[in-house]
C-alpha cells in the first residue's frame, strides 16, 4: 500500500492474483481526528476503521460466493480509496464503522459519482444513536436531499438469491457471538444503544437501491469467525445470505 499523490491510499493487486469477473472491494475512508493512521501500517481489527475485520471477512465472502453461486469470485479481496478513480471498476462496495467518519470532499465527490454511476454500497457494524448520526452527516454530504428509510421487507433484494424471512437477527460482536456459542446465559447482543437491528436503504430516482444499511449489527464479525467452532453457525448464515443478496443485486441492478 502507498500514498498517490498525497490525496490517497493505493492498493497493490498481489503478485499472484488472476483475473476474475467479480472482486470484493472494500472502502477506504479518512475517520475524524485519525485519517488512515490509526494503527499505523497495520490493518485489521486494531488498525483503522475502515480495515476492521480485514482481510478474513472478505476472503471467506468470497469463498461463500465460490461455493454457493455461480460468481466467478476473485480470491483476495481489494481495499479500495473512495477517492480514487478506479472505484467505479467494482458494482459492489463494502464499508463498515461509519460511526466516526469524517470523508475528505474528494472521498464524497468519489462516492457520490460511484453510486450516481450504477456502483452499490454496503454500510455494516456501526451501532446506536451517536454513531447513526454521524453516519447521517457523512451521508447527506455525499447524497444530499436522499432520505434514508426502511427496507421493505417484499423488496426484491430480500429474495434476489436466498429468500430471507422471518425477523432481522442482530448479529453480536465476535466476543458475544462465541460467548453465545459456548452457552454462557444472558449475553447482550447489541453495543451502545443499539437495541433494535435495522435493514435501511437509500433509493435513486429509479428505485434502484445504491446503499444499503445494515444497522446496530456485525455482518463482518459473523463471516470472519464463521469457522469458529464456538461461533453460531445462525449468525453466519444469514449474514452470508445477505451479503450474497447484496452482491447479487448489485450485478443485477
Amino acid at each position: 500500500m502507498y500514498p498517490v499523490n498525497n490525496r490517497y491510499l493505493k492498493v497493490e493487486s498481489p503478485p499472484d492474483a488472476k483475473y476474475s469477473t467479480f472482486t470484493f472491494a472494500r472502502a477506504m475512508y479518512s475517520e475524524g481526528g485519525f485519517g488512515f493512521g490509526r494503527g499505523g501500517d497495520y490493518l485489521g481489527d486494531g488498525g483503522p476503521a475502515w480495515s476492521i475485520d480485514y482481510p478474513t471477512a472478505d476472503h471467506h465472502m468470497m469463498l461463500v460466493a465460490r461455493r454457493l453461486s455461480v460468481l466467478d469470485a476473485c480470491e483476495w479481496g481489494y481495499p479500495i480509496s473512495l477517492a480514487d478513480p478506479d472505484l467505479r471498476r467494482f458494482p459492489f462496495l463494502y464499508s463498515l464503522e461509519w460511526g466516526h467518519a469524517a470523508l475528505t470532499n474528494d472521498e464524497v465527490e468519489g462516492l457520490r459519482g460511484y453510486l450516481q454511476a450504477g456502483g452499490m454500497l454496503m454500510i455494516d457494524d456501526f451501532w446506536g444513536s451517536f454513531e447513526w448520526e454521524n453516519f447521517q452527516l457523512e451521508m447527506e454530504r455525499v447524497l444530499p436531499g436522499r432520505p434514508i428509510v426502511e427496507i421493505p421487507r417484499d423488496h426484491v433484494f430480500f429474495r434476489i438469491y436466498y429468500d430471507v424471512k422471518g425477523p432481522i437477527i442482530q448479529v453480536p460482536g465476535a466476543g458475544e457471538g462465541r460467548a453465545i456459542g459456548a452457552g454462557i446465559p444472558n449475553v447482550q447482543t447489541w453495543q451502545r444503544d443499539g437495541v433494535t437491528p435495522h435493514v435501511r436503504g437509500i433509493f435513486d430516482d429509479k428505485g434502484r437501491l445504491m446503499v444499503i444499511i445494515h444497522w446496530n449489527t456485525d455482518l463482518g464479525d459473523a463471516l470472519e469467525w464463521a469457522e469458529d467452532p464456538y461461533y453460531p453457525l445462525e449468525y453466519s448464515r444469514f449474514a452470508s445470505e445477505l451479503f450474497l443478496n447484496t452482491i447479487m443485486y448489485a450485478l443485477a441492478y
